[in-house]
């Protein structure tokens, strides 16, 4: 997982990703693509399998691998553009 803020070309690309939103709440996840996402709004933290754990909020570029299973918690409503591939 890579949490980094996002260049200007990365923000503007964003733009014409979909949106998705989630409200406060706990889930297990299976990444079966590479997905790339701009935070909108809200903070989070990731938990993957091996124990590392990533936190982001809005204005980060996260990065999260194919293959990954992990633990989301979110911890504010989150609000992001995201792209699979």
């Amino acid at each position: 997982m890579e949490v980094r803020k996002p260049t200007k070309e990365e923000k503007e690309e964003a733009l014409t990703w979909p949106i998705w939103e989630k409200e406060e709440t706990e889930f297990p996840y299976h990444f079966h693509e590479k997905e790339t996402c701009l935070i909108l709004a809200g903070h989070a933290q990731v938990k993957s399998e091996s124990g590392d754990t990533v936190k982001f909020k809005a204005g980060d570029l996260v990065v999260f691998p194919k293959g990954l299973k992990c633990t989301w918690k979110i911890l504010k409503p989150i609000r992001k553009y995201y792209k699979f591939g």
